[in-house]
């Protein structure tokens, strides 16, 4: 038989198609072919494996050994799970030290010193929460005007301005800048509203400054632990603070 012939006659051939499931075994579901059958084989002697040597390993353990690993982990719910110390470094630290060099930190943290150094002079924190307050002494001749001290009239202020730590105008200025009701009233809210706002700003960005600030320190020591030297951990790192090595003095060449 020629090659040609053999050719013709491969090209006229009906491919095979196994049958499909008879109709009154439809509620059955698919027919399994042969392939479906391979897959679900081969899965089961895969699992038979698994097993058979899961069973020799348990069969052959010895109870008394020990891994260094062991003091590092511990079981949850039946897996071995990795201890993880959550005090060390926070996500959006690793984030910022993994992106940024130490240089472009210590450029943002300066920013941010400069911004506070401008808002504390303009705010002059004089109704600060915490802050210690100042002491006027006054001094009198007798214990009669002792007795008799008035603190709005030694002030020449009004009563009710007397417990102010600022603008607390006397009452010449009172008679000359009068602003009556209710206008005056809103007026000092504004203001004390616009206050708050300006510590809840300042308060942001000393904590941003801080966060800054411990940020390079943990970059800085990562950098000169990249040095082959003898080294001895004296603090361990955390959230608010970088680790602390001490460094064998080696004199350089």
């Amino acid at each position: 038989m020629s090659a040609a012939f053999r050719k013709a006659l491969k090209s006229r051939q009906k491919d095979h198609k196994e049958r499909s499931q008879p109709g009154f075994r439809k509620n059955l579901g698919l027919l399994e072919k042969k392939k479906d059958y391979k897959l679900r084989a081969d899965d089961f002697h895969k699992k038979k494996r698994t097993l058979n040597a899961l069973r020799k390993k348990a069969l052959e353990k010895n109870p008394d050994e020990f891994y260094f690993k062991m003091t590092s982990t511990k079981l949850r719910d039946g897996v071995h799970v990795i201890k993880q110390n959550p005090d060390e470094i926070t996500d959006e630290q690793l984030k910022i030290m993994r992106t940024q060099d130490l240089k472009y930190v210590e450029m943002k943290r300066v920013a941010e010193a400069k911004k506070i150094e401008r808002l504390k002079s303009e705010l002059h924190l004089l109704d600060v929460e915490g802050k210690p307050k100042n002491t006027h002494t006054f001094f009198c001749d007798t214990k009669k005007e002792v007795r008799n001290f008035d603190l709005a009239k030694r002030l020449n202020t009004a009563p009710e301005l007397v417990d102010r730590v600022y603008n607390r105008p006397s009452l010449e200025t009172l008679h000359k800048q009068t602003i009556k009701g209710p206008t005056q009233s809103k007026i000092l809210k504004t203001l004390a509203k616009q206050r708050r706002n300006q510590y809840e700003i300042l308060n942001q960005r000393i904590e941003r400054e801080r966060k800054m600030f411990v940020i390079s320190q943990k970059i800085q020591a990562r950098k000169d632990l990249m040095e082959k030297r003898e080294k001895v951990k004296v603090k361990k790192e955390t959230v608010n603070s970088a680790a602390i090595y001490k460094f064998k003095k080696q004199r350089k060449r």
